[in-house]
C-alpha cells in the first residue's frame, strides 16, 4: 500500500490483488450489454483471472473512481459500441493508460497486461528504491542523508553489538531495517565504535 498507493487510493499489484479485473458495462440497460459483460466475466474466470462485474446503477464515471480507488489493476470498459465492433477498452489501474482490446482472446490479452502491470509496479518500485539508498562510513553522514535528503535507505557496516545498533538510534534517529543476504562491503569498520565490522546493514526512520 505505501509502495505503490497514489492520490487516487490503492494501487495493488496483480498477484495479491483480490480483484485483478472489473467490467464495467456502459449503456448498461441497452439490450445485450449485461449478458455480454457476464459472459466476459465468465470466459476471464474460466482463464484463472479473478474477475468481477459492477452491474450497479451508479454511473460509469463513480464506477471507474470506485474501482480506481480500491487498486484494481485492470477495468475493462464494455458499451453496445464495442460490443457491435468486437473490442473492450482496458483501462490499466497503475499508468491510466487505455488499450483497445478485442473480445476474441481477451483472456490471453487480459494475462499479458496483467503481467506488464506486475512487472511495471516491481520496476518503479525497485528504481525508487535504489534512487533512495545511500552509502555512509560515519555516524555524521548517516544523519546528513536522513536530515538532507528527505529520509531514504543508509548502507554502513555494522561490528554486531547491540550497543551501537541503539547507539546510531539515539545519535542519527534511525534503527536497523534489514541485513541483506547480499553483502557489499562498505569498510572495515563500524561507523559507531570503530571496532571491526562485521556486517552491512540498512538503516531507515521507521514511521
Amino acid at each position: 500500500i505505501m509502495a505503490h498507493g497514489d492520490q487516487r487510493g490503492l494501487v495493488l499489484p496483480p498477484v495479491v490483488a483480490p480483484v485483478q479485473a472489473i467490467i464495467v458495462p456502459i449503456a448498461a440497460k441497452k439490450e445485450g450489454v449485461l449478458d455480454a459483460a457476464a459472459d466476459l466475466k465468465a470466459k476471464l474466470a474460466a482463464a484463472g483471472v479473478r474477475a468481477e462485474m459492477d452491474a450497479t446503477d451508479n454511473s460509469p464515471g463513480w464506477k471507474f473512481n470506485e474501482w480506481e480507488m480500491k487498486g484494481v489493476p485492470v477495468r475493462i470498459e464494455l458499451g453496445p459500441r464495442d460490443i457491435e465492433g468486437g473490442v473492450c477498452v482496458a483501462a490499466r489501474r497503475d499508468s491510466g493508460e487505455k488499450i483497445t482490446l478485442p473480445l476474441e482472446n481477451l483472456e490471453d490479452s487480459v494475462k499479458e497486461l496483467l503481467s506488464a502491470v506486475q512487472q511495471g509496479l516491481f520496476d518503479k518500485a525497485k528504481r525508487n528504491l535504489d534512487e533512495h539508498t545511500y552509502t555512509a562510513t560515519t555516524v555524521d553522514e548517516v544523519k546528513v542523508v536522513i536530515e538532507n535528503r528527505g529520509g531514504g535507505f543508509v548502507k554502513t557496516m555494522w561490528c554486531g553489538d547491540e550497543e551501537c545498533e541503539l547507539k546510531m538510534k539515539e545519535l542519527a534517529g534511525v534503527s536497523s531495517r534489514c541485513m541483506p543476504f547480499e553483502q557489499e562491503h562498505i569498510g572495515d569498520t563500524c561507523p559507531v565504535c570503530g571496532r571491526a565490522a562485521k556486517k552491512m546493514i540498512i538503516w531507515g526512520v521507521a514511521y
